[in-house]
């Protein structure tokens, strides 16, 4: 089984203007779950997939804390 990489996070500076690119992860807490990865952009929103359900979804920017470096 194949491990994965640690996630080193940064604070999601959301005054940028553009705080997340796709292909971002993203997490309301620093090593915290779930973690989600960005895979569009809709204006203060973005469309994340949770890689545990295969759902993806529209959230706000404003839900997540942190981004992965």
């Amino acid at each position: 089984m194949a491990t994965l990489p640690a996630v080193r996070w940064r604070l999601l500076d959301h005054a940028a203007a553009r705080p997340v690119e796709v292909g971002d992860v993203v997490s309301a807490e620093a090593g915290g779950m779930p973690i989600f990865r960005v895979v569009g952009l809709a204006g203060p929103n973005a469309w994340v997939d949770d890689p545990r359900r295969p759902v993806r979804r529209l959230m706000p920017l404003a839900a997540f804390r942190w981004r992965g470096a």
